[in-house]
């Protein structure tokens, strides 16, 4: 039953941030269950590229399993205890085929003749709504990364994924559901549901509801709020950088979140990996959500003892009147192949390469929507061993048609260069990257939730509507706050150095914005972080790396932070993208490296 006002807290764990998460973590808290007592599992199994392969397994029926069968893998050998704990479980993890997923473990419970009762929510799937409304010309879709129309958008739609709220999931956990089992809802929303549920909260309770949103950021990525892609990494060997726990949010009525981890892990659950996930693929001072906008102004963190932190000064106001929708498009293919380079004249060696390539495909190369040579690394100057000597050469390329990339058409005109290459030339073995391969262009963009059907489907056979919000809040764009006029100067002598010798980051993306945040160790820093840290100054930085694109900034002083959103800077996305770092998570790292006047006074108190 929902507790009310004077009983206890909801536990809930983060048992996943990804489909390729720890399945024995998850297993290892479900039996400690005894010993270690949490409410409500939730997990994200669900990410911008499996959204949109599996898009197209659904589009191709019986091409393949169109949900995250890793959910099911990781479920499996320990339903047992789900039921005899009375766990409950809210999981994103249905991708394009949330009813396949539902009768799949349906069938599991069925089998382990399990008391367990299972509702499965339906209304992400919006693509022929959005074409209706395109058709129309009812509604502007514009790409949220690029401005772009999607009349302007010259690829052929096949899914179109809207991200849902969390009161489907309450109200079917109100219903008597055991286990509730989405396509996409938001990475948050499986928290929001379970919390209003526990705590019977209206859905104009928008402080409550805004805690639990970003309670739900916080431990939506399991690890990565208990020392995982965390800056201040190298404190944590002493104890082992393996078996990092997982995180566990403590609600209460009043919407007062504390996370802590599970015990007997490694990792840590401290005042600095709390920012550090906070500021992780946030894009801007408000942060939405189907059923709650969260105003993080004035968010502040307070360890209470170690591995337990208080979360404070969230408030909350009414959802946007849209919701985000992702649209995937038909299948295109990605080939590459890499060459190895190495000691000297490494420059002029690529080009003798690129020419020679250009040559041997010839006219095939009209046929590419995208041909790239790029030169990964750089080789030091009298290494001690040949690795240290030795550059990446990739050459990358795209096409509509897999025919364009069959090893007649790229691998084998690339291979016939072998005997005229440069001196020491060699292709890197596996060559098997140079088979097409598919990918997806995306199309990031809003919708009205007023046209999403929101539904949940019962155990007993019955469907319940989720009505779209009433009350709703007018999206406003929060102007880029400028950089105080402080001269850093006038913070003591310095030295040159790396920015992230004292200063943490996290960095991530959505679409093909990335962002990053900047934040520091000691109060007294942070004047001299938010002088440095301008739009221009990370310009600067970026170097070759900014291509033109707007950057927003804005400040979190609670918390030590500054915070930048790069538009349009990863090359269309994780679905399609070219770079390296498909993710955009080391664009933080990379803005680290890079070197700054350092005050001396704070580099004295050691470096992170």
């Amino acid at each position: 039953m929902p507790s009310q006002q004077t009983k206890r807290p909801l536990r809930i764990l983060g048992s996943s941030g990804s489909a390729q998460d720890r399945r024995r973590l998850l297993a290892a808290a479900v039996r400690n269950h005894k010993n270690e007592p949490f409410d409500v599992l939730v997990g994200d199994w669900m990410s911008e590229a499996n959204m949109t392969f599996n898009a197209t397994k659904h589009k191709k029926a019986g091409q393949g399993i169109a949900y995250e069968k890793t959910f099911i893998s990781a479920l499996e050998d320990v339903l047992p205890e789900i039921a005899e704990y009375g766990i409950k479980i809210a999981a994103n993890a249905g991708s394009s085929d949330t009813k396949g997923l539902y009768d799949a473990l349906l069938a599991l419970v069925k089998e382990k003749n399990l008391p367990l009762s299972i509702a499965w929510v339906e209304g992400d799937q919006v693509l022929p709504a959005v074409l209706e409304a395109e058709a129309g010309k009812t509604f502007d879709f514009r790409h949220l990364c690029t401005n772009q129309r999607l009349s302007e958008w010259k690829h052929e739609a096949i899914s179109a994924q809207a991200y849902l709220g969390g009161l489907g999931i309450a109200e079917a956990f109100k219903q008597g559901a055991n286990i509730v089992v989405c396509g996409r809802v938001s990475d948050a929303s499986p928290v929001i549901g379970s919390a209003v549920w526990w705590h019977n909260w209206d859905r104009e309770d928008y402080d409550q509801l805004a805690n639990s949103l970003v309670a739900g950021h916080l431990i939506e990525c399991s690890s990565y709020v208990t020392g995982g892609n965390f800056t201040g990494f190298k404190d944590l060997e002493h104890h082992g950088w393996h078996n990092l726990g997982l995180p566990i949010a403590e609600i209460n009525y009043s919407g007062q979140v504390i996370v802590t981890k599970t015990r007997g892990s490694n990792g840590l659950v401290s005042v600095n990996t709390c920012k550090s996930q906070l500021l992780y693929e946030i894009q801007g001072p408000r942060y939405y959500n189907s059923d709650v906008t969260a105003y993080l102004e004035e968010v502040k963190f307070e360890e209470l003892e170690p591995d337990r932190v208080l979360l404070s000064g969230i408030h909350g106001g009414p959802p946007p009147a849209t919701t985000k929708v992702g649209i995937t498009a038909k299948e295109a293919y990605h080939a590459e192949l890499v060459f190895w380079l190495v000691g000297l004249d490494i420059d002029a060696k690529a080009r003798m390469l690129e020419e020679q390539i250009r040559e041997e495909l010839g006219q095939g190369v009209n046929n590419l929507s995208l041909l790239e040579f790029t030169l990964n690394g750089v080789a030091a100057e009298d290494a001690q061993d040949q690795p240290s000597a030795t550059v990446g050469f990739r050459v990358v390329a795209q096409a509509l048609e897999k025919e364009y990339l069959s090893p007649a058409n790229f691998l084998e005109p690339i291979l016939e260069t072998t005997m005229e290459l440069y001196p020491g030339g060699t292709f890197h073995m596996d060559v098997r990257t140079a088979l097409p391969r598919e990918i997806h262009e995306y199309f990031v963009t809003k919708f009205p939730q007023s046209l999403i059907n929101h539904r949940i489907h019962l155990h007993d056979g019955r469907t319940i509507e989720i009505a779209p919000p009433s009350n709703v809040e007018s999206k406003t764009a929060v102007p880029t706050q400028p950089s105080p006029h402080v001269d850093v100067d006038s913070f003591g002598p310095t030295t040159r150095g790396p920015l992230g010798w004292i200063v943490h980051a996290r960095s991530g993306d959505k679409g093909s914005n990335a962002n990053v945040g900047f934040y520091i160790r000691h109060d007294d820093e942070y004047e001299w972080l938010r002088s440095l840290l301008t739009v221009k100054k990370i310009q600067q930085l970026l170097a070759k790396e900014y291509k033109g694109g707007r950057i927003e900034r804005f400040e979190l002083p609670n918390i030590g932070a500054v915070h930048f959103l790069l538009y349009d800077h990863l090359d269309r996305g994780v679905s399609c993208t070219k770079t390296l770092d498909f993710l955009g998570k080391n664009v933080g790292e990379y803005l680290r490296s890079k070197f700054i006047d350092i005050p001396v006074g704070f580099l004295e108190r050691g470096k992170i």
